[in-house]
């Protein structure tokens, strides 16, 4: 779904096209689409509709993407089987910083107090009983080839792949994020963080770490490139190719014009944005946007294009 800003393409794919097929396949839900006439094609393909979006990936500060992946769990499991673990009775809830047990009390997991300011922004200070670290002295002298729970949330997403590397558990569960260009994030960096693009990409994360589906997905994007490195723009496509190839399907809302020029079909809106916008301007393959004239997708979709072809 392309256009200049402004054009109508959010509009159209989450004020109507979501929930109108979300009533389509659940005939309970609340949500009422914007108007339209009708919704066709072949729905009876489509066994579930996943809205990935730009929300933050949780509330909560101590939300962070290793656990929305559900790898933290099997991290936890690991440093309770160590040695010094047994013999202190530690198990895994000692090494969550969301439940009381082996997190600092004083920061409540936080690795951080909050002073509360009455007319200026809030304070937040390092916490002094733990330094930071967010664990209790005791579960920090735990460790796995040298290294704390804490210094593995310090890890960058690569760096654990390689250190874990030998744990059939924990390196795939990983590998994911750094499938869709997210591996130079921390593990334990908080999801309030991250940009909305990066957001969409752990979501992606987490579909393509459950492995193949028997159901057929209609997946939805809203501008994932927010805030990718041109360099890991492949990685993303490739992601998405990945989804395509195990049977379902991806619509994108998308600026990016090396991921426009990949797409199998293009709906691109306009002319304008605001007022001017809501013209659906072409629909097809994305070489017959081209001929549009009246397009700016067009005019810059077609120097990407010539070079592909040149190759």
């Amino acid at each position: 779904m392309t256009g200049v800003s402004g054009s109508g393409k959010t509009s159209l794919v989450k004020d109507i096209f979501y929930p109108a097929l979300m009533r389509h396949l659940d005939s309970a839900t609340s949500d009422a689409p914007g108007k339209h006439q009708a919704i066709s094609g072949a729905l009876e393909r489509i066994g579930k509709l996943e809205l990935i979006d730009q929300n933050p990936l949780g509330r909560s500060s101590r939300s962070n993407p290793v656990t929305y992946i559900k790898a933290y769990d099997h991290i936890r499991d690991l440093y309770a089987s160590q040695p010094l673990s047994k013999m202190r009775g530690f198990e895994a809830r000692h090494f969550s910083f969301n439940v009381e047990g082996g997190r600092c009390e004083t920061c409540q997991g936080e690795g951080e107090t909050v002073v509360e300011m009455q007319f200026l922004a809030d304070v937040r200070l390092v916490c002094e009983d733990c330094g930071g670290k967010r664990f209790k002295r005791e579960v920090l002298d735990v460790k796995y080839n040298e290294k704390s729970i804490f210094d593995i949330l310090e890890l960058s997403v690569d760096e654990a792949i390689m250190f874990f590397g030998e744990t059939k558990d924990i390196s795939p569960r990983l590998q994911p994020l750094s499938d869709v260009g997210l591996g130079y994030i921390k593990l334990g960096q908080s999801s309030s963080t991250l940009s909305g693009g990066e957001a969409q990409r752990v979501k992606l994360a987490a579909y393509l770490g459950k492995g193949k589906n028997a159901t057929s997905v209609l997946f939805i994007f809203d501008e994932p490139s927010t805030g990718l490195h041109f360099n890991d723009i492949n990685k993303l496509l490739a992601s998405f190719n990945a989804l395509v190839e195990a049977g379902h399907t991806v619509v994108v809302v998308e600026h990016n014009i090396d991921i426009i020029k990949c797409a199998d079909w293009l709906i691109d809106l306009g002319p304008e944005g605001g007022n001017g916008g809501g013209e659906l301007l072409y629909e097809g393959a994305p070489e017959g946007l081209l001929a549009v004239s009246r397009s700016y997708t067009a005019r810059y979709l077609a120097p990407k294009l010539a070079v592909s072809s040149n190759q």
